[in-house]
Protein backbone atom coordinates (compact mmCIF):
# COMPACT_ATOMS: atom_id res chain seq x y z
CA UNK A 1 0.00 0.00 0.00
CA UNK A 2 1.31 3.48 -0.55
CA UNK A 3 2.18 6.33 1.55
CA UNK A 4 -1.21 7.92 1.03
CA UNK A 5 -3.67 4.74 1.31
CA UNK A 6 -2.02 4.22 4.59
CA UNK A 7 -2.63 7.43 5.94
CA UNK A 8 -6.25 7.79 4.99
CA UNK A 9 -6.83 4.32 6.55
CA UNK A 10 -5.27 5.56 9.61
CA UNK A 11 -7.49 8.16 9.48
CA UNK A 12 -10.59 6.63 9.24
CA UNK A 13 -9.52 3.96 11.95
CA UNK A 14 -9.42 6.98 14.44
CA UNK A 15 -12.53 8.19 13.28
CA UNK A 16 -14.43 4.96 13.58
CA UNK A 17 -12.41 4.48 17.09
CA UNK A 18 -14.09 7.50 18.05
CA UNK A 19 -17.69 6.57 17.85
CA UNK A 20 -17.28 3.23 19.00
CA UNK A 21 -16.08 4.62 22.06
CA UNK A 22 -18.72 6.86 22.69
CA UNK A 23 -21.02 4.48 22.27
CA UNK A 24 -19.42 1.85 24.69
CA UNK A 25 -19.12 4.57 27.35
CA UNK A 26 -22.81 5.35 27.16
CA UNK A 27 -23.52 1.26 27.49
CA UNK A 28 -21.57 1.33 30.52
CA UNK A 29 -22.62 4.67 31.95
CA UNK A 30 -25.06 3.07 34.11
CA UNK A 31 -23.18 0.27 35.34
CA UNK A 32 -23.29 -0.86 39.24
CA UNK A 33 -21.53 1.42 41.71
CA UNK A 34 -17.75 -0.02 42.19
CA UNK A 35 -14.20 0.79 44.05
CA UNK A 36 -11.07 0.71 42.70
CA UNK A 37 -7.60 1.99 43.42
CA UNK A 38 -5.32 3.27 40.50
CA UNK A 39 -1.53 4.23 40.54
CA UNK A 40 -1.95 7.50 38.38
CA UNK A 41 1.54 8.96 37.19
CA UNK A 42 1.35 12.51 37.16
CA UNK A 43 4.94 13.14 36.04
CA UNK A 44 4.13 12.02 32.61
CA UNK A 45 0.98 13.81 32.50
CA UNK A 46 2.64 17.55 33.83
CA UNK A 47 5.68 16.77 31.38
CA UNK A 48 6.11 20.82 29.69
CA UNK A 49 3.38 22.66 31.74
CA UNK A 50 4.42 25.58 33.59
CA UNK A 51 5.90 25.35 36.48
CA UNK A 52 3.18 28.14 38.29
CA UNK A 53 -0.19 25.97 36.61
CA UNK A 54 1.31 22.49 37.66
CA UNK A 55 -1.03 21.32 40.69
CA UNK A 56 -4.13 22.87 38.87
CA UNK A 57 -3.47 21.24 35.93
CA UNK A 58 -2.80 17.88 37.78
CA UNK A 59 -6.06 18.34 39.60
CA UNK A 60 -7.43 18.30 35.90
CA UNK A 61 -5.52 15.43 34.78
CA UNK A 62 -6.83 13.25 37.90
CA UNK A 63 -10.37 14.30 37.26
CA UNK A 64 -9.92 13.36 33.24
CA UNK A 65 -8.48 10.19 34.42
CA UNK A 66 -11.34 9.17 36.62
CA UNK A 67 -13.80 9.93 33.74
CA UNK A 68 -12.05 8.04 31.37
CA UNK A 69 -11.69 5.04 33.93
CA UNK A 70 -15.36 5.08 35.29
CA UNK A 71 -17.12 6.26 32.48
CA UNK A 72 -19.00 9.03 34.26
CA UNK A 73 -19.01 12.79 33.53
CA UNK A 74 -19.53 14.13 37.08
CA UNK A 75 -16.23 13.70 38.97
CA UNK A 76 -16.12 14.97 42.75
CA UNK A 77 -12.48 14.71 43.92
CA UNK A 78 -12.01 14.70 48.03
CA UNK A 79 -10.63 17.25 50.19
CA UNK A 80 -7.76 14.94 51.09
CA UNK A 81 -6.83 14.50 47.51
CA UNK A 82 -6.87 18.19 46.81
CA UNK A 83 -4.38 18.61 49.84
CA UNK A 84 -1.87 15.50 48.49
CA UNK A 85 -1.63 16.81 45.54
CA UNK A 86 -0.89 20.77 46.84
CA UNK A 87 1.23 19.48 49.93
CA UNK A 88 4.83 20.49 47.92
CA UNK A 89 3.13 23.68 46.44
CA UNK A 90 2.39 24.66 43.07
CA UNK A 91 5.47 23.90 41.33
CA UNK A 92 6.65 20.09 42.71
CA UNK A 93 3.40 18.10 42.74
CA UNK A 94 4.44 14.40 43.60
CA UNK A 95 4.82 12.22 40.36
CA UNK A 96 2.89 9.31 41.25
CA UNK A 97 -0.51 9.03 43.66
CA UNK A 98 -2.38 6.64 44.82
CA UNK A 99 -6.41 7.13 44.37
CA UNK A 100 -9.18 5.46 45.08
CA UNK A 101 -11.98 6.01 42.66
CA UNK A 102 -15.77 5.25 43.58
CA UNK A 103 -18.64 4.91 40.99
CA UNK A 104 -21.60 5.66 43.18
CA UNK A 105 -25.40 6.03 42.16
CA UNK A 106 -26.76 9.74 42.10
CA UNK A 107 -29.25 10.64 44.89
CA UNK A 108 -29.87 14.07 43.91
CA UNK A 109 -33.39 13.98 41.86
CA UNK A 110 -32.41 17.01 39.54
CA UNK A 111 -28.71 15.41 38.60
CA UNK A 112 -28.56 14.82 35.00
CA UNK A 113 -26.16 11.74 35.44
CA UNK A 114 -27.30 8.33 37.04
CA UNK A 115 -23.61 7.84 38.36
CA UNK A 116 -20.74 10.03 39.73
CA UNK A 117 -17.51 9.04 40.51
CA UNK A 118 -15.74 10.01 43.81
CA UNK A 119 -11.85 10.59 44.33
CA UNK A 120 -9.67 10.17 47.08
CA UNK A 121 -5.90 9.94 48.34
CA UNK A 122 -4.52 6.38 49.67
CA UNK A 123 -1.80 6.60 52.19
CA UNK A 124 1.29 4.42 50.54
CA UNK A 125 3.92 4.24 53.57
CA UNK A 126 5.98 1.37 51.40
CA UNK A 127 5.59 3.12 48.18
CA UNK A 128 4.10 2.22 44.74
CA UNK A 129 6.32 -0.94 43.13
CA UNK A 130 4.36 -3.90 42.62
CA UNK A 131 0.50 -2.08 43.46
CA UNK A 132 -1.61 -2.51 40.20
CA UNK A 133 -4.93 -1.79 39.95
CA UNK A 134 -7.04 -3.28 42.95
CA UNK A 135 -10.92 -3.71 43.07
CA UNK A 136 -12.08 -2.75 46.58
CA UNK A 137 -14.91 -4.69 48.03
Amino acid sequence: ASERERRASYKTDLRACGKRHTRIAKMTKSGEAVTREYTINLHKRLHGITFKKRAKRAIKEIRSFAQKEMKTADVRLDVKLNRAVWSKGVKNVPRRLRIQISRRRNDDDEAGEEMYSYVTAVETPEGFGGLGTTIVE
